[in-house]
């Protein structure tokens, strides 16, 4: 098997559990997306949006409780402590920027989430670098050669963090902007020893493991960026660095899940978002019926 992201996610598998599936892909072989692995029950295997069952000799190949705990030790390196606070949050990012989804049962105290006390589903995402998929959108990133602030949109699992890099490893490389990144959750740039492990550009910095909103003050302030992106919005906090960002004269690059435009304007998160103006354009991402992706920008300002 070519496809060395999706080998680098088996390998935190079980041993059986390993070469069931690495003997599946083999013979179907697909870009798969995701695994997802569910205590009690089998192994899904996503691509294109749609979930697969892997059976082997007829049969679902099933998941315990200690098989999903042992992916995450191999993923960890044994070490769940240094990995707790991720954990707490619902995900743990891989060196390579792959992300590892966890649900289960969690010990909650004084309203927060303190930790999962017993994982009962994993969902392993394959982080992929997509090259030469910007088509006619790199052709018309700059206007009167500024980068207008810009939105990307889509559902959940349609390569929002995918065109994100592709698009500000562009505005780095090909357009020489100074681009900086807010990288929470390290998927998209994947530091790792501060080394990006993702083509991102030569321009880019970026800032990893910080709240989105304070990472994007903090390079505003330290990096002296013309272009600041961000992936998934999903807190007022997140809003109002964004604003803070665009009456400074910064451009803005971001991503938030979504169908329409009107679907936005009914969440009071981004209707406010929308209010303020900040985005001047709007990159759809479309599934065709073959299931390849369709990027469409339009303006909205």
């Amino acid at each position: 098997m070519e496809d060395r992201q999706l080998q680098t996610c088996i390998k935190i598998l079980p041993r059986e559990m390993r070469g069931a599936v690495l003997a599946y892909c083999d013979t179907h072989a697909k870009q798969w997306e995701e695994i997802r692995l569910r205590a009690g029950r089998g192994i899904g295997l996503v691509c294109d949006g749609r979930e697969t069952e892997l059976y082997l000799g007829g049969r679902p190949v099933e998941v315990t409780p200690q098989d999903l705990r042992t992916v995450l030790e191999l993923a960890t390196g044994a070490s769940f402590q240094s990995a707790s606070e991720q954990l707490r949050q619902g995900f743990y990012t891989m060196r390579e920027g792959h992300r590892i989804g966890v649900s289960g049962s969690a010990a909650v105290q004084g309203g927060e989430i303190r930790a999962i006390r017993e994982f009962s589903s994993l969902t392993i995402r394959v982080a992929r670098q997509m090259d030469g998929i910007l088509g006619e959108l790199e052709q018309g990133l700059l206007v009167d050669g500024q980068f207008p602030s810009t939105l990307i949109l889509s559902p959940p699992g349609m390569g929002k963090t995918t065109l994100l890099r592709a698009l500000l490893r562009s505005l780095s490389d090909r357009y020489s902007l100074r681009v900086a990144l807010a990288d929470e959750r390290g998927e998209v740039a994947a530091l790792w020893r501060g080394v990006p492990q993702f083509s991102i550009g030569e321009r880019t910095d970026v800032l990893e493991g910080c709240p989105k909103a304070e990472g994007m003050l903090m390079l505003l302030r330290s990096m002296n960026p013309q272009v600041l992106c961000a992936d998934e919005i999903t807190a007022p906090k997140d809003i109002e660095a964004i604003s803070t960002a665009a009456n400074c004269g910064v451009s803005v690059l971001a991503t938030a899940h979504g169908a329409s435009l009107e679907e936005l304007q009914r969440r009071t998160l981004y209707h406010t978002l929308l209010e303020q103006q900040v985005f001047q354009r709007v990159i759809f991402i479309q599934r065709q019926t073959d299931g390849s992706r369709q990027y469409r920008m339009e303006r909205i300002l």
